[in-house]
C-alpha cells in the first residue's frame, strides 16, 4: 500500500503573529513554524500501516525552500521520501490542483491530510483533491482501518459518529482521534540522522492559479483591562456587570 500523508508548514501557536504590506501580508519573521498539528495525528497513523502492514510512507507540502526543516522533521519521525512542490502556497484552490498531481503521478493508494491547517483554517484541500483525482473521501476522520482494498472509517458528525467503508484510492481529512495525543512521535536522534539521507524531491510546479486573493488581515481586538471587586462588594459587581459588561 502506498499512502501519501499531506503536510502543512504552519507558525507555532505560541507564535507572535504580524502583517506587513499594509495588513496583507504575514510576516514570518521570527515564528517558529511546525507541522500542523492535524497532518501530525495523519503522519502518526500512516507510521502505523507501515510498521503493521509494510505500506510506504511519503510526505508532500507546497512551498519554498523555507518548508524544508518541516519535511525533514516529517522524515525523522518515519516517512521514507518527501516531496516538495517547488511554488508558494497561495489558497486552497491552487494546493489543491498541486497536491492531485502528485497523487496522481505516484499512484497512491491512501492520501492522508488534516481535515484543516490551524494557520488558515480553510478546510477544502482534502475534499478537492478527492474530487481531482476521482478519490473516494471521508472527512473529519477518527478512526481508519484498512484490510486489502477496503478502508473502514468513523468520522465524527453532530452529536455523535459515522462509520462508513470505502473502496481505495480513499482520501481522509484526520484530526485528532486518528490517533491519541500519547501516540504522536518526537523525532531521535537516529531518526533525524537518518532523515538527511533519505530523499527530498523538488518537483516544479503545474500550471494553476489561484482562485481567491487576500486583501488584507486583521487581528482580533485587544481584551479590555481587568477590573478587580472586593469579594464582599457584591453592590459594585451587580452594578458592573449590567451597566458596563451589559452580562445581567
Amino acid at each position: 500500500m502506498k499512502i501519501l500523508v499531506c503536510i502543512s508548514h504552519v507558525p507555532d501557536t505560541t507564535s507572535k503573529i504580524n502583517f506587513t504590506d499594509n495588513d496583507s501580508q504575514f510576516d514570518t519573521s521570527g515564528v517558529q513554524f511546525v507541522i500542523n498539528p492535524n497532518d501530525e495525528f495523519g503522519l502518526t497513523r500512516a507510521m502505523w500501516f507501515k510498521e503493521k502492514q509494510g505500506a510506504s510512507v511519503d510526505v508532500v507540502t507546497v512551498g519554498g525552500a523555507e518548508v524544508e526543516p518541516t519535511l525533514r522533521k516529517a522524515l525523522a519521525i518515519g516517512a521514507d521520501t518527501a516531496i516538495r512542490v517547488d511554488t508558494p502556497a497561495v489558497d486552497g484552490y491552487q494546493v489543491a490542483k498541486q497536491l492531485s498531481a502528485v497523487v496522481k503521478d505516484g499512484g497512491y493508494d491512501l492520501v492522508i491530510a488534516g481535515r484543516e491547517s490551524i494557520d488558515y483554517n480553510g478546510g477544502m484541500v482534502p475534499g478537492m483533491v478527492a474530487a481531482m483525482t476521482g478519490a473516494s473521501f471521508v472527512n473529519t476522520c477518527i478512526s481508519l482501518e484498512i484490510e486489502g482494498d477496503t478502508a473502514t472509517a468513523i468520522r465524527e458528525i453532530d452529536g455523535g459518529k459515522e462509520t462508513s467503508t470505502a473502496t481505495l484510492p480513499l482520501v481522509i481529512g484526520g484530526q485528532k482521534g486518528l490517533v491519541e495525543e500519547s501516540d504522536l512521535r518526537i523525532p531521535n536522534m537516529r531518526g533525524i540522522m537518518m532523515a538527511r539521507k533519505k530523499p527530498l524531491n523538488v518537483v516544479p510546479a503545474t500550471d494553476a492559479s489561484s482562485e481567491t486573493n487576500t486583501v488584507s488581515f486583521s487581528k482580533p481586538e485587544p481584551k479590555g483591562a481587568v477590573t478587580l471587586v472586593e469579594a464582599d462588594n457584591l453592590d459594585k459587581l451587580i452594578d458592573l456587570l449590567h451597566n458596563e459588561a451589559k452580562a445581567i
